[in-house]
């Protein structure tokens, strides 16, 4: 992953709303969940879960389907593990890690 893809999908992450947003798609699995279903789950205006989806999808770390008059949102897991694996790519390179949790993180991916 390159550093400035890297950096625009943590700036995405970085916003509370957003941050909810694909947690909750995270937590719902391959299935996704429908945008209306989200919507009420999360008590946000739809203009409000538009804007920010639409951030989230631009990075990669959202795709939509439709089914039907339904729009469903998924979390790209791929993406998702790319992401948790550039920011532990590198952990104690230079020095020794106080811990394996970073790297049991990546291995499970």
């Amino acid at each position: 992953m390159k550093l400035d893809d890297a950096a625009a999908r943590l700036e995405a992450l970085g916003n509370p709303t957003r941050l909810k947003i694909y947690r909750t798609l995270v937590r719902a699995g391959e299935e996704g969940m429908a945008v209306g279903r989200l919507q009420e789950r999360l008590d946000v205006a739809a203009s409000t879960l538009s804007h920010h989806l639409k951030a989230l999808v631009a990075v990669g770390l959202v795709t939509q389907t439709r089914e039907g008059t339904t729009l469903i949102c998924h979390t790209n897991y791929n993406m998702m593990r790319g992401l948790i694996e550039y920011m532990a790519e590198e952990c104690c390179a230079e020095g020794s890690c106080p811990t394996d949790a970073v790297l049991k993180v990546t291995r499970a991916a």
